[in-house]
């Protein structure tokens, strides 16, 4: 009887409200299933009389019940149990309930009733008749339980159709009847029904062939209900019940006679069609009903075809709109259903074609001819389908297909197009493309080849918007695509084709309108030539046929096409293959010289990556094109064959649009023709023609034509001229031109400029083509008259920039003559600049400029500023003056856009470097000269702006470099005044009239180079942040001290050759610096800078050195930090190498010059650096005078300022930092503070109370006591070696008292004043940085301010650790000194000391009695009155090192048991964690007094509410198992075996830390258990999981182990477990079931089993009722399914429920927790 109430009670708890519990309810109930089935069915029998009054959903009972009974054997049936069951169901189902559920949650209603059929289908599956038999019972009742009824046998004949059609006629003969009265709303379900019925009838038919389902009496019932649902319920105005019937009637159809069939055919067509207008799910039912019907229709076998074609028509032409709809549902969410729909209704076309394919043939193709974009797209999309499948019966209607397809080649639609297209593909493979039609199909594929955007476009602007909507979302790219591939899939794939493709592709290359086509069509024609069948015959049908484009125009057409290599399809590369191929047909001598040219072209092409990444390929691909087509006509030399050509150049003008790049290259391609032509008629009217021709206001149009000009001109320079000249004497006089710049001023402005920039483009590149002997004249012409100025009145940027562009070319031709020898000075040069000057402005009033066309054009105009500077004859300052400043002003501008700013400071830094060479007579006005400019340029060196800086050092460098060349090389750089083999020979032509002169009065001296300023300009760049910028300052230090090396030096002045050699060593390292940043730019910049600095305080003179310190302001305050520092180094070291030479004037003016720097750099660092060379420079001069003003003035501020808020900081406070590290004051500084701060407590009063205490003495009114804490904490942050050592000499006294007083501080802090602890906790920093405690310094400033109790003790802690380990000889002083402070009266400070003790006492063990006396000490005061103490004082004890600590085992151990048993709770946690450390390293003997003492101690401080205490118990009682004595041995497995049963519960504790500590201590105490598995056991993945379901595993894994190998102590266990049934945690109690329940099912012990099962049992089953953790339910559930399902409760599987009858119908009562013999359930104790 237990045993079923248990059953009842898993089956009460399917209505627990947690689901997981009811999952396990579930999972229970069906493993008990499985052992007896019918318990469970009477149980849930029983409980489901509360119905779902009491369940809320069946859902999860009925899943139990149908599992149930399909576990039950078909043999042992009861067949009145059974139907007690499918009344349970049928009444869970019944209207009134229904409804009043259906209300309340109509959520749950699906679920529920699902269950519930699932149950009688599980009925069925054994007792059919009976479960017909109750369904029968309620169809003949309330209308409203009917619709259930008959979706169970819906389920039952999709599920069981074997068993449920021999039962089909009295379903059928029950339903009819009521068939009629069915509500609307009911309807869809039994339409549903009979599809169910109908689909189970044909699986009947294809499983028993030889048995008919379908006798008289079935076929009577099936064509009464098809003739009600296709004349009442197919009519209903519900949509829903519409498309059921429907769907009913498709499956329908394939049963009823033919005879019915046929007279329903006009009623049920556009019934079903009708459908169609609904959306897409309802369509496709529709189409699959359409389908079902043309099967039943057509192809039966048992009869002809019962609808004529022209029934048909109305059907076909729905289902090509359908196609329409569905083609590209590809690119919408429902992509599976639209192709299913498309293939479905391909499918009915099919079944047509095999009955009808001749009509259907001549429907489609009127379809076609009607010009209705959807029925034409269907239409073709289904020709497409059929033509490979009815091939042969319509061979012989090839002419009409074709027929109709080149009627529809005009059709504009894409989707039209893209099926057309497809269409004709399929054509081809089917050998219907012959003749002039098969051409005329190829030519519609390359046309849609050549689609663009333009075209769409086009489409877009007349197409009809509603059929836009239909097939709009074919896309122009998928339509191009799909012609490319057919294209070349007829090609590749259909030999046939070959005859029809060429040579008619040839064709396809010339129209204008098949550009975009060309790639694929060169690609195709190289395809035939690869694949090609009749060899030379391929040539000789080119040359036959009359339509075939000549040689001429294809070479003309390929050569203008290959502009773009990075056109779509490689249609560069194609082209060039396709000239190899067709080489055969030019003059033969061109064969061999394509073969070697053309792979070199397709090579440059072939990465288009790597193309990209080169900004000039465009340019470089362009006169790669020009020089192919001029060496392929200087190789052919034929006359008439070049003129020819040129013809055909003129006439393709016509194939290009003026904004059409490949315009601006067939302007070059006829130029060039032009040159290699003698016929000046010819030229001249070619010349004329290509400027008519010239859309000018186009940039690229205009600047190929120009480049046309050029090539022209250099063989027909004056045609070209007399033809520009004629341009521009007509510019602005046609009738045309007047009459609309009467109206129009912009007309006019643009017009203009438009003409005078093509002319001075013209101009430029004619000058630059021509002849060099020939254009003097004609430059001087252009030059000297106004006919040059004409051309500058231009205002828009791109008409400016071809001007400036025509003047640079100008100037390069006049460079170009005179590199060949004819040269000339360029008259009116400095007008020229002053015009490129006004070009490259800003005009305010000029809409036309924005910021990126400016950039260019300033960065064209200065190229060109350059050319016409580099041309005779030399600058005058005023236009030198001129230039610069209008340029200099560009180093400043933003880096932004990066392309264009580089290219203009690259422009910019060549024209002052040829400003320098072509300006000045001889070489000391040069050296002037490139001062001025180095000085104009200095503001932009020392710039805060990066790439400022690294603009000015890169034309400082390029300057000098252009300097030495000019200047120096014709001395010496050995100091040889004479002929010489180290003399480089200057050229003397260079100096004009000085050629006659020496070199003293050519070459600049050295004094004139001022490198003492140029010097500290550059120096501070060699430490710049920028890499590039440093090495490039480096560069320019070596270009100054080479040149001044190799220039004289004055009469007056002696250099002894030891001076000169020890200057060309310096020299010659710093070259080798040099050297090694320009291999190695990751080399440390500091030692760069050092090896830099050495070598010019060897290079620099006595008065360049003086100059260079007195300028060092400058160079310390620079704006970059990093080269501030530098120069300061730069400074200390210039002083310190050579502070003999400096007189004392020189010291006064460069100290002043670094006060001056201190008071105005605000970075503190850089004022510490500054102070520091201050002090450098008083260490060798008057120490006393520097350092008695900085001190008056500390005085000074501290007693008249803020010093906190001074800006920057406080100077003088920086000086105390300096101070500190030098030898001779550091010692007398620290003595004074030491002295001030020995006099003046820092506190005063009782510090346990707060109010009373007084953080500063505020009495003195010198502020000696405010003077001696900052001084102080300046001299602990010196961080110097002196510093550091006088505080060392103090270290043990101050320490302590710092830390002692962080006690009391924080005292303070934690009574709300901080301000002490701050104060002392600066001075605490300090001091670590002052000796170089950084790792103290960190714990300081994370923890420092933490005022909480356990953070400031743990923070004394870590410090005292980190000097012991830092500084070990410090230890035994500091204890010394602490120790004493343990007897304070003062709480805090006691803590503080006590802390600071408990760690130094780890380091103390070599300082001979000082561990004795400590460990005294400690264990002295383990009664403190504070619990700090008390634990400070414990956590000292363990921590003795571990060669002394056997000494004072037993005495540690004494404390910790003692401690273990203190009030407080965080001391017992101490002693727990300390027990663990010392048992690590106790001997037996040491623990065996107290070892079962500390046992039981532990044991019960493993059930504390506190985790990390629970954890630290477990895990300390695992390392007293390895410490037991022989003696105790025993008595210890007691305590393990008493202990086990815990660690196992808490194996899945709440807390991670506790389940690790479990499982660590189970490891360890595994030997002692005695169990040969358990170790292996302890290896699992389910032993070190955290999830749950494992967790259980390894719970029934541990009690196999235990019921096999530890039978006699099962008792133990039990009693133990059972006792953590009531266990503060839930998950602990669902533990303890759990494995109660792993125990008893697999025990076969019958005293284990008589004391602990029923016990065990029924607190389950209270649990299970009462518990309000679902955890506990749900284990409960759980482990009482595992109980039933054991071996040991075999008697309950044959157990059946009692009194069913007489439990109440709505509530269940919870049953009582069974009691033991003496009438209690003994649940013991508290876990």
């Amino acid at each position: 009887m237990a045993d079923s109430e248990a059953v009842q009670v898993l089956v009460s708890l399917l209505a627990d409200d947690s689901s997981l519990v009811r999952a396990a309810s579930v999972a229970s109930l069906k493993d008990i299933a499985d052992l007896n089935p019918l318990l469970v069915l009477e149980c849930c029998a029983a409980e489901s009389r509360g119905g779902r009054r009491r369940f809320g959903d069946m859902a999860e009972i009925f899943q139990v019940m149908a599992y149930g009974v399909r576990a039950l054997d078909k043999r042992k049936i009861d067949k009145s149990f059974m139907a007690k069951l499918s009344k349970i169901a049928t009444s869970e189902i019944l209207p009134s309930k229904v409804s009043v559920f259906i209300q309340e949650n109509s959520e749950l209603t699906s679920n529920w009733l699902q269950a519930a059929t699932s149950l009688l289908v599980a009925i069925g599956s054994h007792l059919p008749d009976l479960m017909m038999e109750e369904i029968y019972l309620h169809l003949s009742g309330p209308a409203s339980a009917l619709p259930a009824m008959v979706q169970i046998l819906a389920e039952f004949a999709s599920s069981d159709p074997m068993q449920f059609i021999p039962r089909w006629k009295g379903v059928l003969s029950r339903i009819l009847p009521i068939l009629g009265n069915v509500r609307d709303a009911h309807r869809p379900i039994f339409a549903n029904a009979f599809k169910c019925w109908c689909q189970a009838a044909c699986q009947w038919s294809m499983d028993c062939p030889t048995h008919s389902s379908l006798d008289g009496d079935v076929m009577s019932f099936l064509n009464s209900a098809f003739e009600l649902l296709l004349r009442v319920w197919a009519a209903s105005r519900d949509l829903k019940v519409r498309v059921a019937s429907v769907e009913a009637l498709g499956q329908m159809v394939g049963l009823i006679t033919r005879t019915q069939l046929k007279a329903a055919l006009p009623r049920l067509i556009p019934t079903i069609l009708d459908l169609y207008k609904k959306n897409q799910d309802i369509a496709f039912l529709a189409t699959c009903s359409i389908d079902n019907l043309l099967n039943a229709s057509l192809l039966s076998e048992s009869g002809p075809p019962l609808l004529d074609f022209e029934d048909l028509t109305m059907i076909l032409s729905t289902l090509l709109h359908v196609i329409c709809i569905n083609y590209n549902s590809k690119e919408k969410s429902d992509f599976s259903l639209g192709l299913k729909m498309y293939n479905e209704v391909q499918h009915c076309f099919l079944t047509v074609g095999l009955v009808y394919p001749d009509d259907l043939f001549t429907f489609l193709v009127n379809k076609c001819r009607l010009r209705e974009e959807p029925l034409t797209f269907g239409a073709l999309c289904v020709l497409k389908h059929l033509l490979p499948r009815l091939s042969e019966v319509w061979h012989v209607k090839r002419p009409f297909l074709v027929e109709a397809v080149k009627f529809l080649l005009d059709e504009q639609n894409l989707g039209v197009k893209m099926a057309l297209s497809e269409l004709i593909v399929v054509m081809a493979s089917h050998f219907y493309l012959v003749g002039t039609c098969g051409e005329l199909f190829v030519e519609y594929l390359v046309r849609n080849c050549a689609l663009t955007n333009q075209n769409q476009s086009n489409i877009e602007s007349c197409a009809n918007k509603r059929v836009e909507m239909k097939i709009g979302a074919v896309t122009l790219e998928e339509l191009r695509a799909i012609c490319e591939k057919g294209l070349l899939l007829m090609t590749i794939t259909i030999p046939e084709m070959e005859n029809i493709l060429w040579p008619f592709l040839l064709k396809m290359i010339i129209p204008r309108s098949y550009t975009g086509a060309v790639a694929v069509v060169c690609r195709c024609i190289s395809e035939l030539w690869r694949h090609r069948s009749y060899g030379n015959d391929m040539l000789s049908l080119c040359k036959t046929r009359v339509d075939i484009p000549t040689v001429e125009d294809l070479f003309a057409r390929l050569v203008v096409l290959l502009h773009n290599p990075l056109a779509r399809g490689q249609l560069a590369t194609q082209i060039l293959t396709v000239l190899c191929h067709l080489a055969p047909l030019f003059p033969k001598n061109v064969i061999l010289f394509w073969q070697e040219e053309i792979p070199k072209m397709k090579s440059y092409i072939s990465d288009t990556e790597d193309l990209k990444q080169d900004p000039s390929y465009q340019d470089t691909w362009d006169d790669m094109i020009i020089n192919f087509l001029a060496d392929s006509l200087d190789v052919i030399r034929d006359a008439d064959w070049v003129i020819s050509l040129g013809n055909i150049f003129t006439k393709h003008y016509e194939l290009y649009t003026p904004d059409d790049e490949h315009a601006a290259l067939l302007h070059r391609c006829l130029g060039m023709l032009l040159q290699k032509i003698t016929d000046r008629a010819y030229v001249y009217n070619k010349i004329d023609w290509m400027y008519k021709q010239a859309n000018i206001a186009i940039p690229t149009n205009r600047l190929g034509l120009a480049k046309a000009m050029g090539l022209v001109s250099a063989s027909h320079l004056d045609t070209v001229l007399e033809k520009l000249k004629d341009i521009l004497d007509n510019v602005g006089q046609s009738i045309f031109q007047r009459i609309l710049s009467f109206f129009s001023d912009s007309f006019r402005t643009e017009e203009s400029d438009n003409i005078h920039a093509a002319l001075a483009l013209m101009y430029g590149y004619a000058a630059k083509y021509a002849p060099s002997t020939v254009i003097e004249a004609r430059i001087n012409a252009l030059v000297g008259t106004n006919m040059l100025s004409r051309l500058l009145n231009v205002r828009h940027p791109r008409a400016r920039k071809a001007v400036i562009t025509a003047i640079d070319l100008l100037g390069n031709a006049v460079i170009k003559a005179a590199e060949s020898g004819a040269s000339f000075p360029l008259k009116r040069r400095d007008l020229l600049l002053d015009y490129i000057l006004t070009l490259m402005g800003r005009d305010d009033i000029d809409s036309y400029v924005d910021y990126y066309e400016l950039l260019r054009t300033q960065a064209l105009a200065v190229s060109a500023c350059t050319t016409l500077v580099s041309v005779e004859p030399k600058l005058t300052i005023e236009t030198r003056n001129l230039v610069m400043k209008a340029t200099l002003g560009f180093f400043a501008i933003p880096n932004d856009p990066v392309e264009v700013v580089d290219l203009l400071i690259n422009n910019l830094i060549t024209l002052l470097c040829a400003i320098l060479l072509n300006s000045g007579e001889d070489g000391r006005s040069r050296a002037e000269l490139l001062l001025y400019i180095l000085r104009q340029i200095d503001q932009f060196v020392s710039s805060s702006i990066e790439y400022q800086r690294k603009r000015g050092c890169l034309a400082v460098h390029e300057m000098l470099l252009k300097f030495q060349m000019v200047c120096v090389t014709g001395y010496c750089a050995l100091g040889c005044h004479a002929i010489c083999v180290h003399n480089k020979q200057i050229d003397r032509t260079l100096y004009g009239n000085f050629l006659k002169l020496p070199s003293a009065f050519v070459l600049p001296s050295r004094e004139a180079m001022c490198l003492g300023d140029r010097v500290i300009m550059y120096l501070p760049r060699c430490l710049d942040t920028n890499p590039e910028v440093r090495k490039i300052s480096a560069q320019i230090l070596d270009q100054l001290f080479s040149i001044s090396l190799s220039l004289p030096k004055p009469a007056a002045s002696c250099t002894s050759s030891e001076d000169k050699e020890l200057s060309y060593s310096a020299l010659s390292s710093l070259e080798d610096v040099i050297a090694i940043l320009r291999n190695d730019t990751s080399i440390d910049p500091s030692e760069v800078f050092n090896r830099i600095v050495s070598s010019l305080c060897i290079l620099l003179t006595k008065d360049e050195l003086s100059t260079t310190l007195h300028g060092c302001s400058v160079a310390v305050c620079d704006k970059v930090k990093q080269s501030a520092e530098g120069a300061i180094q730069a400074i200390i070291e210039f002083v310190t190498k050579r502070v003999n030479e400096l007189s004392d004037v020189d010291i006064s003016r460069t100290t002043q010059s670094l006060i001056s720097a201190s008071v105005h750099v605000t970075d503190k660092h850089l004022r510490m650096e500054t102070l520091g060379a201050i002090s450098s420079m008083a260490e060798k001069a008057s120490a006393k005078i520097v350092f008695h003003e900085v001190l008056a003035t500390a005085g000074r501020d501290i007693m008249t300022k803020d010093i906190s808020r001074l800006r920057g900081g406080w100077p003088m406070q920086d000086a105390f930092h300096v101070f500190s590290q030098n030898t001779v004051l550091s010692i007398l500084f620290l003595e004074h503070v030491i002295s001030v701060l020995s006099q003046t407590p820092i506190l005063k009063g009782d510090v346990d109370r707060a109010e009373d205490s007084h953080v500063f003495d505020n009495q003195t009114e010198d502020g000696m006591l405010q003077a001696a804490i900052f001084a102080l904490t300046a001299f602990f942050r010196g961080g110097g070696k002196v510093g550091k050592r006088a505080v060392e000499l103090h270290y043990a006294s101050v320490l302590s008292e710092l830390t002692l007083q962080l006690g009391s501080c924080h005292t303070l802090a934690n009574s709300g004043l901080h301000e002490p602890l701050r104060d002392l906790l600066t001075a605490f920093q300090a001091f670590c940085e002052c000796v170089g405690d950084l790792e103290m310094g960190k714990i300081l400033a994370r923890d420092g301010e933490l005022s909480e109790n356990e953070r400031w003790i743990s923070l004394i802690g870590e410090i005292a650790g980190c000097i012991s380990i830092k500084r070990p000889k410090e230890v035994q002083n500091i204890c010394n000194s602490l120790t004493n402070s343990l007897d304070r009266t003062h709480k805090y400070q006691r803590e503080a000391a006590a802390a600071a003790l408990s760690e130094f006492v780890r380091y103390s063990g070599g300082h001979g009695s000082l561990l004795e006396q400590m460990v005294e000490v400690l264990c002295r005061h383990v009664s403190d009155d504070s619990s700090n103490v008390r634990r400070l004082c414990l956590r000292g004890l363990v921590q003795i090192p571990s060669i002394h600590i056997l000494k004072y085992t037993a005495q540690v151990l004494g404390v910790i048991l003692a401690l273990l048993d203190d009030c407080d709770e965080s001391v017992q946690l101490t002693a727990v964690l300390c027990l663990s450390t010392i048992l690590e390293s106790s001997p037996d003997d040491a623990v065996a007094p107290i070892f079962l003492n500390l046992s039981v101690r532990l044991r019960n401080l493993q059930t504390s509410m506190n985790a990390k205490m629970r954890a630290s118990s477990f895990a300390a009682f695992g390392l007293l198992s390895k410490c037991g004595a022989e003696a105790l041995n025993e008595a210890f497995i007691e305590q393990v075996h008493a202990v086990v049963p815990r660690l196992i519960l808490h194996l899945h504790d709440e807390d991670v830390g506790v389940r690790q500590a479990c499982r660590n201590t189970l490891r360890r105490v595994c030997p002692l258990v005695e169990i040969e598995g358990l170790l292996a056991l302890l290896n699992t993945h389910s032993f070190l999981s955290d999830h749950r379901s494992e967790y259980e595993d390894f719970l029934r894994d541990i009690a196999k182990q235990f019921t096999q190998h530890l039978p006699s102590r099962l008792d133990t266990y039990m009693a133990s477990t059972i006792q953590a049934f009531d266990a503060s945690w839930p998950v602990i109690q669902a533990n303890a079931i759990y494995l109660c329940s792993s125990i008893l099912s697999l025990s076969d012990n019958q005293h284990i089993l008589f004391l602990y099962h029923t016990k065990v049992f029924g607190t389950m089953v209270s649990k299970m009722s009462r518990s309000t953790d679902a955890i506990v339910r749900a284990t409960c559930s759980a482990a009482l399914g595992l109980l039933l399902k054991s071996s040991n409760s075999n008697l309950w599987k044959a157990a059946r429920l009692e009194r069913v009858d007489s439990l109440p119908g709505n509530h269940h009562p919870v049953p009582e927790s069974p009691k033991n013999s003496q009438g209690e359930m003994p649940l013991g104790g508290q876990d």
